[in-house]
């Protein structure tokens, strides 16, 4: 079976089984979205490589724990991210906003200074919100996973990360708009819907 058209969770049995290649392959499809997930989580590229290399370290080590009845391996591979940039951020090695800004600078230089600003500001924010509202916000809106997937991940209901995405766009209104707008604009957010 070529890896291309195997699943997540055929590639992680035929790894656990010894299959070198089916680790390379799991690792070239996931690699990159466990990385924009601790990137965006921390604002620090290092800690977002570490985070990486721990996570399949992680699931060459323990892959034979996977259960499928718990949720797909993205969702396993993310808990175990997750867990990591928690204890990174608990150890103060995140990035925060000035890290954001220069992470900006060093991907988009060819931008005008007016979109940086406005990406920068928009990181900073982000990274500012309490941990438990940033990751609904990270896997929903920028990793672009619906409620369900991220309720997985999470290990929380799928209305606990509805209700946190909900109050994390609110808090993330009141910081980018200006002063009077906020609240005009916070009546308009509405509740996170999941796809189906």
């Amino acid at each position: 079976m070529q890896e291309e058209d195997a699943s997540d969770g055929e590639l992680l049995e035929r790894m656990v089984s010894g299959d070198g290649e089916a680790f390379a392959a799991l690792y070239r499809r996931r690699q990159a979205g466990v990385y924009r997930f601790a990137l965006q989580m921390s604002g620090s590229e290092a800690l977002a490589e570490d985070v990486v290399q721990e996570v399949f370290l992680t699931l060459v080590r323990a892959g034979a724990t996977y259960d499928p009845a718990c949720g797909p391996v993205t969702a396993f591979l993310f808990g175990i991210a997750r867990n990591h940039v928690r204890r990174g951020i608990g150890r103060g090695r995140h990035g925060g906003a000035e890290s954001a800004r220069e992470l900006l600078a060093a991907d988009q230089p060819e931008t005008d200074l007016v979109r940086r600003e406005t990406i920068a500001s928009v990181r900073a924010a982000v990274l500012a919100l309490p941990v438990r509202y940033r990751e609904a916000v990270v896997l929903c809106d920028l990793e672009e996973m619906d409620c369900r997937e991220a309720a997985e991940i999470l290990g929380c209901a799928v209305g606990t990360v509805k209700s946190r995405l909900h109050r994390a766009r609110r808090m993330l209104a009141g910081r980018l708009l200006p002063a009077g707008a906020a609240p005009a604009v916070s009546r308009a957010i509405r509740p996170a819907r999941c796809v189906p």
